[in-house]
């Protein structure tokens, strides 16, 4: 008998810590899958945010506007400059866009290339292009078209989207040694936004002119087709 006593106290002790981990382990399982439940709908939002496209870029607001043009003002004196100065820089750090322009294709000496009569006439027409723009900041649709016709002519000057962003990115790097302590990262924001609105829309213009080339119906277009991925200018 005790022998047999003995074994059953052992055997329902074995049942309690076999249900005491059981319980354990369950408690444990619960609050994990109550976790991962939270955590869920958390990851899915992530989820969801990094697939969404994003949307076309927008014109400067108000403030940036603000800040374009007080900025422009004080280059006016030195657009010549500024226009040779950027696109001998652009041809410095990206060579391939010289295959655009067949008039310096084989210039290979730059401080040649900033003496020629060719690139500061087309550099005094980029900056022109610019001061246009700026101009019409607060009328934007008449802002919109002037950059759509731009893209239109490129098509036409066989000039990609792809070199689009270079342009402004020397612009920026190119006006701040004039601005001096006039250029702050306000500024420098609203001038990137500028260009990454003239870059969209100028492709826009530019799928346009090619579709229409091509007779393609373009009635239909779409306004925001283009946009995405653009470069700025």
């Amino acid at each position: 008998m005790n022998f047999l006593r003995l074994w059953g106290r052992r055997k329902m002790g074995c049942t309690v810590s076999t249900d005491e981990r059981t319980g354990a382990q369950s408690s444990s399982q619960g609050q994990s899958q109550a976790s991962r439940k939270q955590q869920q709908p958390e990851q899915q939002r992530a989820a969801g945010e990094g697939h969404q496209p994003p949307g076309p870029p927008q014109a400067p607001s108000e403030s940036q506007r603000r800040l374009v043009r007080d900025s422009w003002l004080a280059l006016q004196c030195d657009i010549a400059r500024v226009g040779v100065i950027m696109f001998v820089r652009l041809f410095e750090t990206h060579p391939e866009c010289k295959d655009v322009f067949y008039q310096f294709r084989d210039c290979e000496d730059l401080q040649k290339l900033k003496m020629n009569k060719q690139l500061q006439a087309h550099g005094l027409r980029v900056m022109s292009f610019i001061e246009k723009s700026v101009a019409r900041l607060e009328q934007e649709c008449v802002l919109e078209q002037l950059i759509v016709e731009m893209g239109r002519k490129h098509y036409k000057y066989n000039a990609s989207p792809k070199y689009y962003s270079f342009v402004g990115i020397e612009f920026i790097a190119t006006v701040q040694p004039f601005l001096q302590e006039k250029w702050t990262n306000e500024v420098e924001d609203a001038w990137q936004c500028l260009f990454r609105y003239i870059a969209a829309v100028m492709k826009r213009g530019y799928l346009e002119e090619e579709a229409a080339s091509n007779g393609v119906n373009t009635a239909n277009y779409d306004r925001g087709q283009g946009n995405h991925g653009a470069t700025a200018m």
